[in-house]
């Protein structure tokens, strides 16, 4: 009977999957056998003393306590044998990488849609909404998960509110949670949505209410993902929950379905991938997704060459970011060579709701040098970036931030060249993105590889000021007209005299564009 209690309490606590593939479940069996063999094995007398219980037979007990042994090692050896070192090959493959090309897949942005806020600035704004709530701030928090999604054409973040604590569950649980909170992400509007009827299956609730035992008794054998909360169309709540299944004991996770689950009756509907309704968002975690993407780039010629000849061996940069493209969120982060610490290869993005994930050449800056570098022309504001967003703005993959001060609130844009992080604009918040976006096309001028070289000589030299930018225009002893910008060289272009050889790149036009000065 004891055998039965313990069990039963372990399980309802611990909440293994039934499935051999799953680490939990060993946890769970290898506490249980060791539980029970120490009661088989050893007795406590009256006096609460606990000795050897001589009177079993020395080789059956020598059995049971070397298969437990050998069941406590056998996981272990499963992980050496399923590792990458002798299967590098099914760890690079684990995700599939389509090479794409960045102007044909990805269009050009449009700024009534772009997600100007991050999660950061979401909570801030989600925690001053559910401050004039007087009648829940009391009783509830706002959850920090802040998931994004695609709804109704609108980028927007939704989180759920949460009890407050395990005493106001018991004075609120027979209502449940009423409500959730939408922060638009290109807005910045902010508001809670109250529900008629109460969530009451959450992950703050106790007991059969909690909501990953609640879904561990519906499906006892699913490994369960880390849940997202979405709604659907007609903005009703669901938490979304991935299933994974594993190669071994916890070896090359996989997502095999995803539980769709109703708050607020309990119902839930399990969904094999392909079935996935298309309102739903996450499917796969970004998590699972950046593992993957790194086993690709180290693995793809071997296991030791991920370790000492490096050759081809890529990883993801550090951090990512989301993007809507086509009704599906997007993950995207940089690739970088394992051995490179500064620029990036190029992009991976990768549908979050399919996996399809394609790769973008771009040789340039890394995330975090792009935000050091939007910073730096702000240092004496002390604002902080967000984590930039990948647009394509006049065919280049360009890096877009929001510089924020102390409160979180938006002060500044900033774009910054992919191709070269030092090529960064800033601009006020409050003359618009648009706004900020043409100032810096106008004063960073940007480089394409079809730029034609050439070394001139100067023949004729003059000066303008357009919009407080300084462009200087040359005539060469060919006759040929050039137009340059005081920001493509500002150390050489005031220094520069008639009659001194130069070597440019240029786009080709009536009057020619100079787009760099070589100094070599």
């Amino acid at each position: 009977m004891l055998y039965y209690f313990v069990g039963d309490v372990i399980y309802y606590f611990l909440l293994p999957p039934l499935h051999l593939s799953s680490p939990l479940f060993w946890v769970y069996a290898l506490l249980l056998f060791g539980f029970c063999l120490c009661l088989f094995t050893f007795k406590v007398d009256k006096k609460g003393d606990i000795f050897l219980a001589r009177y079993k037979p020395k080789k059956m007990l020598s059995t049971l306590w070397g298969g437990y042994f050998l069941l406590l090692v056998f996981p272990f050896v499963l992980l050496f044998i399923g590792s990458p070192l002798f299967n590098a090959k099914t760890y690079a493959n684990r995700i599939t990488i389509v090479d794409a090309d960045f102007k044909e897949n990805v269009t050009g942005v449009d700024f009534n849609t772009l997600p100007l806020l991050d999660k950061d600035s979401s909570m801030k704004l989600g925690d001053r909404v559910m401050g004039q709530m007087t009648d829940l701030v009391s009783q509830f928090t706002v959850s920090e998960l802040y998931t994004q999604i695609n709804y109704k054409d609108e980028i927007v973040r939704v989180t759920p509110l949460e009890y407050a604590s395990v005493i106001k569950y018991f004075t609120n649980h027979k209502e449940g949670v009423k409500g959730y909170i939408v922060v638009n992400s290109v807005t910045g509007k902010a508001n809670l949505v109250k529900l008629d009827k109460g969530m009451q299956y959450m992950p703050s609730a106790l007991f059969s209410k909690d909501l990953y035992r609640h879904l561990r008794f519906s499906y006892p054998t699913k490994i369960f993902g880390p849940a997202s909360f979405e709604i659907d169309n007609d903005g009703a709540p669901y938490w979304i929950v991935p299933t994974y299944k594993y190669t071994f004991i916890g070896l090359k996770k996989e997502v095999n379905g995803v539980v769709i689950l109703d708050p607020v009756t309990g119902e839930s509907t399990f969904y094999k991938v392909k079935d996935v309704p298309t309102w739903v968002d996450h499917v796969y975690p970004a998590d699972l997704i950046i593992d993957q993407v790194d086993n690709h780039g180290l693995y793809q010629n071997g296991f030791f060459n991920s370790l000492f000849g490096q050759k081809g061996v890529t990883i993801t940069t550090e951090g990512y970011n989301y993007t809507v493209l086509e009704d599906d969120v997007y993950l995207y982060t940089g690739i970088t060579s394992v051995t490179n610490d500064e620029s990036i290869l190029g992009f991976i993005m990768s549908n979050l709701r399919t996996k399809e994930t394609k790769f973008y050449s771009a040789s340039g800056a890394k995330e975090e040098s792009a935000r050091k570098s939007a910073e730096g022309k702000v240092q004496q504001m002390s604002y902080t970036s967000t984590f930039p967003l990948l647009i394509n703005l006049n065919e280049k993959p360009t890096y877009f931030l929001s510089l924020k001060d102390n409160a979180g609130l938006v002060k500044m844009y900033a774009f910054v060249d992919v191709e070269d992080y030092q090529n960064v604009v800033v601009s006020d918040a409050s003359l618009g993105i648009e706004e900020a976006a043409n100032n810096y096309l106008k004063n960073a001028p940007i480089i394409s590889k079809n730029d034609e070289e050439e070394t001139i000589t100067i023949k004729e030299i003059k000066t303008a000021i357009l919009d407080g930018l300084t462009f200087y225009y040359l005539i060469d002893t060919e006759e040929n007209r050039y137009k340059v910008s005081i920001k493509v060289a500002p150390n050489s272009l005031p220094f520069i005299r008639e009659g001194e050889e130069i070597k440019i790149s240029y786009r080709k036009g009536d009057i020619r564009e100079i787009t760099k000065i070589h100094t070599d």
